[in-house]
């Protein structure tokens, strides 16, 4: 046998291919090894009937998978192409094949790519089942849209600041519904401060004397403007955002084997919340979520039907990629960061993780400091030894692990309540005080004779 038919690696499988793929050039796909060690390496366009030619080329040379980077978004036509004629998808971050310096072009990362799958070195990334990436498309563009409605609000209160009207000073939120009638009636030409405050709910802390004082100021004809537009583009984007909420149950309803759902109105931020009827819809949110988990997520304390839907979006009912819940945890960013050398805590460079659902549980663990729950305690337990920052990624981290068992194994949460916690914490101290007093062989007479010494 010749020394060029010899592959450099290794080979597990040899019937795969690596692409390079582009935004505007050519994607660039390395085919298997030839029978004389060779690789062959053609470029194809970035249209779809291009894409179709590239699945043409791979099927005539047996090609059963793919490794491709995850650039952007570029990755997306060519995978869902490849995936819905069967050949597999390995999604590979560019960070872990990254090109030694010195040796970057298309048709080099391409064939290195192609390498490192066909020796089993490449780790393809987690992705969801295809009706759960849709869900996960529509929540993260609504993501988008309340950014740009909290872009909206800041820009009214620039304007109503320039005017020296405090309305956000006045109430808690302006978008409220004391807020929204006073911002509403400013637009429709109302300036007597105390007609204004005249339109506040029974239930506003302050009276309508110490709301019509800040809702006094200066009328100036450019930042009313500005406030109309902005309090237009709040409204707009109000709409948006229901109709995404709508969407996105609608496509949760249909994940459900059941047709207990069927009937089930999308859910209306703009009832009441005390309201039955909107308890009973925020029920059912729930209920849909809780048949595709298999548990009901809001259990879990700091957990409401937002943060339920981003961790459904994003993750699917199916951990079996998992194989345990330090894994799960450490997939969403809240693994502890235990970096040593020679024995020593050293300062180690990690890139950024920005999985969502990390982001939407530590939000819910920071909501938890005053909680009387179980995890509540255990929050403060960790707050009082290290700090509030690494007590809330550890309490996130603790949910994590609720969630995990609740999808891999069905046990739901239970709250034991605060004094369980602090009851085992007790007796946790005792047994560490216990076992000093044995290590250094102290007796009774020793213990009280120090303890009236620091008391004196």
């Amino acid at each position: 046998m010749d020394n060029k038919s010899k592959p450099v690696f290794n080979e597990i499988n040899r019937f795969v291919a690596g692409i390079d793929l582009a935004w505007r050039a050519d994607h660039y796909v390395c085919g298997p090894r030839l029978d004389n060690g060779e690789f062959e390496i053609k470029a194809f366009g970035t249209t779809t009937p291009e894409l179709h030619n590239m699945l043409k080329w791979l099927k005539e040379r047996d090609v059963v998978s793919v490794a491709i980077e995850s650039t952007s978004v570029y990755w997306i036509p060519t995978a869902d192409l490849l995936e819905s004629n069967g050949i597999k998808v390995v999604l590979v971050d560019p960070r872990v094949v990254r090109m030694v310096p010195g040796r970057k072009s298309d048709i080099t990362d391409c064939q290195w790519l192609q390498k490192l799958h066909s020796c089993g070195l490449l780790r393809g990334a987690f992705r969801p089942p295809e009706a759960i990436a849709a869900i996960r498309s529509v929540l993260r563009e609504k993501d988008n849209v309340t950014a740009m409605r909290t872009q909206a609000i800041q820009q009214m209160q620039k304007s109503l600041d320039q005017m020296n009207i405090r309305v956000h000073h006045a109430v808690s939120d302006i978008t409220g519904k004391t807020g929204s009638s006073i911002i509403q009636a400013i637009i429709d030409g109302e300036r007597d401060p105390h007609k204004l405050a005249a339109l506040r709910d029974k239930r506003c802390a302050k009276s309508v004397n110490e709301i019509a004082e800040h809702l006094t100021g200066t009328w100036r004809e450019e930042h009313l403007f500005n406030l109309k537009q902005s309090f237009k583009t709040l409204q707009f984007l109000d709409d948006r955002i229901r109709e995404y909420e709508a969407e996105a149950f609608k496509m949760f309803s249909s994940l459900n084997e059941t047709d207990d759902n069927a009937d089930i109105e999308p859910p209306d931020k703009e009832q009441n919340s005390n309201n039955v009827n909107d308890k009973a819809k925020k029920l059912d949110d729930i209920g849909v979520l809780e048949n595709i988990m298999g548990f009901d997520l809001t259990t879990i304390p700091g957990i409401g039907y937002n943060t339920a839907a981003v961790i459904v979006s994003e993750l699917g009912n199916m951990f079996d990629c998992f194989p345990s819940e330090n894994h799960f945890a450490s997939y969403i960013g809240l693994a502890p960061t235990l970096a040593k050398s020679a024995g020593k805590n050293v300062r180690q460079k990690h890139c950024k993780n920005t999985s969502r659902v990390g982001r939407a549980l530590r939000q819910a663990a920071s909501s938890l400091y005053r909680s009387d729950t179980e995890i509540g305690a255990y929050f403060r337990n960790v707050a009082r030894r290290t700090d509030r920052k690494t007590a809330v990624k550890a309490t996130a981290r603790r949910i994590a692990h609720m969630i995990y068992r609740g999808v891999k194994y069905g046990k739901e949460y239970i709250d034991r309540g605060k004094e369980a916690f602090e009851m085992r914490m007790r007796e946790k101290a005792v047994k560490t005080v216990n076992r000093l007093i044995k290590t250094f062989n102290i007796n009774e007479i020793d213990m009280i004779t120090n303890l009236c010494e620091v008391l004196s």
